[in-house]
């Protein structure tokens, strides 16, 4: 072999396979390197972009925080009276100091109609209200532009969540970037006459470079984050403008952007120079890890709009996918009608307090089950709250009305949830479109309004709304003035006595005293009308004490019949409470047996030391305690075997449904057979029919009360019954 062709062997190599391969490798390492620092640009170039833009955002969202937070004391009857007033210390207490606490207000300033300053707030104290010369050139275009829409009666604002009108803009305020935002003082009643654009003024600053900046750099960890009035010169440094209204620069928040491009380059490259023979598989790795990351990227921010628009506990739509939907369906409507529905269990506070919150949600994922269950493909079912619900229905008025009866049917259904057997009801507000409104806002006020209707007159039903249904609040403001006159006056309250049958003998047993309320002119008053009034302004303790005594002193002449009084929660939680029924059976000559106190199933379980108390006394001395209208608002068979208690009364609900609903024949049943189990007796209320009563016999039930036997009588016609016959044996 010649040295000729030694030598050009290990040139034709290195020029044959080590160059070429020397070069295809460097090629592919620089084309990893060409792909690590384009995909480490464009990651560092989105993130830039993204931090802007959440600068960008945080700016406008406080904006509008500091216009809501102002509402919280600028919408306000207080407000309107005190600024005309000037009282300095409840401003400074209400629209200064308390702002500043509370929100983090640098300034706040009171301005009269003629736009003259009455009250200063600055330096986190009140001042002279000549302080406000020293703004007044920055803040007064926006006080006249808030003028004008206040003469010209401009309410495009006015929204859900915005309750009046107000002009904003980023400033430079005493050489300090801030928000300055301007809310007129206004009545919240409507009761205070205000002429427009002659209202008080609320001033409010909020500076850009002092405790907000730390409140941004701990909330969304932007380094080193502070206000400069240049932008930010340094490579390393982002820099987002503050502009005004007007597109002004009046300068710039500068930061430490997180560049998680750049720190994944710092720490592959030393791993490339170290492992260059492995670098295909880095960049394969890299592209597995990169596309990894996209996807978890965009998953995430499919959840997250997802969460925006659903309810987490149910899975429902939230209020505002609801809002866009209505809006959308009102759009486009033709000429079926829509309904808006509100939906809020009767109760529900019952079963978190009493079994527990878990216990609670649990109950709230099975009735939204239900729901869907119940109504139709194309209706829309959200949550929008705690208990309560909104659906919006289409269909002929006949179809609706049968889908709000399926739903008060299959919420009245027992719920068996973790070994609990639970009854709840549901009470259902309707609005129809386009009779009631044709636009959101309106259609869901009344059905509001109607679903209060519905839990004033009895719960557990469905009301459509109607235009008396407005004047409901002010009803019972007027029901509370008169029930303070009916209980100075003889002749408006009156005790009925309605008589308590034995299923077994067919006898009398005893009678319930029903309190009647016949106005001089509005007639007969409801007791469903007018005893929960009773219990929110305090008056039914007067009125219970009144219908206590009539009744023992009524039963005293009856022989051996028990004689039932309904007794509040309310009159329970007063300590005094055992002590007076003591007073009024010695003063009467009743004895305690013959005593039966009717409580609710909430007094029942609410279980308050001085509740407990009273009944341990009533029931020592030898007075019966049951539980009336039981299966309403929040009901457990569970809790029931705990409950220390001698009668229990089965509510007329589930009466009526005898004959006709299977559900409520086992519910009925299931009732019975366990309080015969722990030795209590049974009533069933609001037998009408023939058919309830033989199977109210058939099931067991010891007593029968309703209307088929004798409606409640006044107690002269209670005296003049003749006795009844033996019953045959």
């Amino acid at each position: 072999m010649s040295k000729h062709t030694q030598t050009s062997r290990p040139s034709h190599f290195l020029l044959t396979r080590a160059l070429p391969a020397l070069i295809v490798t460097i090629m592919i390492g620089v084309g990893v390197l060409a792909l690590l620092a384009w995909s480490s640009h464009e990651t560092d170039r989105i993130s830039l972009d993204r931090q802007a833009r959440l600068v960008e955002l945080v700016v406008s969202q406080l904006q509008t925080a500091v216009a809501h937070d102002q509402e919280s004391a600028t919408v306000w009857d207080d407000s309107v009276t005190m600024a005309r007033a000037g009282d300095q210390n409840w401003l400074n207490n209400n629209l200064g100091q308390w702002m500043h606490d509370y929100f983090g207000i640098d300034g706040a300033y009171v301005l009269d109609p003629a736009d003259r300053p009455v009250f200063a707030f600055t330096s986190g104290a009140m001042a002279d209200p000549s302080v406000y010369s020293d703004i007044a050139d920055k803040v007064a275009p926006l006080v006249k532009a808030l003028r004008e829409k206040m003469r010209d009666g401009d309410d495009s604002q006015v929204s859900d969540t915005v309750l009046s009108p107000g002009v904003s803009d980023l400033v430079v305020v005493r050489k300090h970037p801030a928000i300055v935002s301007v809310k007129p003082i206004v009545s919240d009643t409507g009761a205070l006459s205000q002429a427009p654009g002659h209202e008080y003024f609320h001033v409010a600053i909020r500076f850009l470079d002092g405790s907000l900046i730390d409140e941004l750099q701990n909330d969304y960890l932007f380094a080193d984050l502070h206000f400069s009035w240049t932008p930010g010169s340094e490579p390393a440094v982002s820099s987002q403008p503050l502009k005004s209204a007007k597109g002004e620069i009046i300068g710039y928040l500068v930061w430490h952007p997180y560049r998680p491009g750049s720190a994944v380059m710092a720490n592959v490259v030393p791993v490339l120079v170290a492992v260059f023979l492995l670098v295909l598989i880095v960049i394969a790795v890299f592209l597995i890890l990169h596309h990894r990351r996209s996807e978890e990227l965009k998953d995430s921010e499919e959840q997250i709009r997802y969460l925006a628009l659903h309810d987490p506990l149910t899975g429902l739509p939230n209020r505002l996918n609801f809002n866009n939907e209505v809006d959308q369906a009102l759009a486009l409507r033709r000429h079926e009608p829509i309904a808006l529905v509100y939906l809020d269990l009767d109760r529900f506070k019952q079963v978190n307090d009493t079994l527990g919150h878990p216990m609670g949600d649990a109950l709230i994922r099975e009735f939204s089950q239900r729901l869907q269950a119940t109504v139709r493909p194309g209706d829309i079912i959200a949550r929008i709250g705690g208990d309560e619900f909104t659906i919006l229905l289409r269909g002929e008025i006949e179809e609706i009305n049968r889908l709000c009866e399926q739903m008060v049917d299959v919420a009245r259904r027992p719920f068996e949830i973790d070994g609990n057997t639970v009854f709840v009801g549901v009470s259902i507000g309707a609005a129809l479109a386009p009779v009631d409104g044709v636009d959101r806002v309106s259609l869901l006020r009344k059905a509001d309004v109607a679903l209060y209707y519905s839990k004033t007159t009895g719960r557990a039903r469905y009301s459509f709304f109607t235009q008396e249904m407005d004047q409901t609040i002010e009803q019972r403001r007027q029901t509370e003035a008169d029930l303070r006159l009916a209980l100075r006056a003889d002749d408006q309250l009156q005790v009925h006595y309605q008589p308590i049958r034995s299923a077994r003998t067919r006898r009398t047993v005893g009678y319930e005293a029903l309190l009647r309320w016949k106005h001089p002119e509005r007639g007969m008053i409801s007791p469903e009308l007018f005893i929960p009034v009773a219990e929110e302004t305090g008056l039914i303790e007067a009125l219970g004490a009144r219908v206590l005594k009539d009744a023992c002193s009524a039963a005293v002449n009856w022989q051996a019949m028990t004689i039932a009084v309904n007794v509040s929660g309310v009159e329970l939680d007063n300590p005094e409470y055992a002590a007076k029924v003591q007073a009024v059976l010695a003063e009467t000559g009743l004895l305690p047996k013959r005593l039966e106190l009717e409580i609710t199933e909430t007094t029942a379980t609410g279980e308050t030391d001085a509740a407990v108390e009273n009944l341990r006394v009533l029931r020592e001395i030898g007075v019966q305690i049951a539980i009336d209208d039981f299966g309403t608002g929040f009901s457990s068979l569970g809790r029931l075997q705990s409950l220390n208690v001698d009668r229990i009364k089965i509510d007329r609900s589930f009466v009526r449904g005898l004959g006709q609903n299977i559900n409520d024949a086992a519910i009925v049943r299931a009732i019975v057979d366990l309080a015969h189990a722990k030795g209590l007796k049974t009533t069933a209320e609001g037998v009408e029919t023939p058919l309830q009563d033989e199977g109210l016999t058939r099931i067991g039930c010891d007593d029968l009360q309703g209307f088929l036997y004798s409606r409640p009588l006044p107690r002269l016609e209670v005296d003049r019954l003749p006795p009844e016959p033996d019953p045959v044996p």
